[in-house]
């Protein structure tokens, strides 16, 4: 029956975007535990850009160029 188990592989883009939007919201935490506002806004970031990467199948360094334009 293995061959009823469809493969839908995820892009680079979207395997580095779901890290990104994870490791913001781990340092959201961890900033929220030690009480660190400037790891926080870190951590939010990351999560914006991760979501991003998803969403718009972009890299990091591609969506920073697009807001550095904006």
């Amino acid at each position: 029956m293995i061959r009823d188990i469809k493969f839908n592989p995820m892009s680079a883009i979207e395997i580095k975007g779901n890290w990104n939007e994870q490791k913001g919201k781990l340092k959201q935490k961890l900033a929220a535990l030690i009480n660190n506002s400037l790891m926080f806004e870190e951590g939010r970031k990351e999560e914006m850009f991760g979501k991003l990467q998803i969403k718009l199948g972009k890299t990091k360094s591609e969506l920073q160029k697009i807001m550095q334009n904006l």
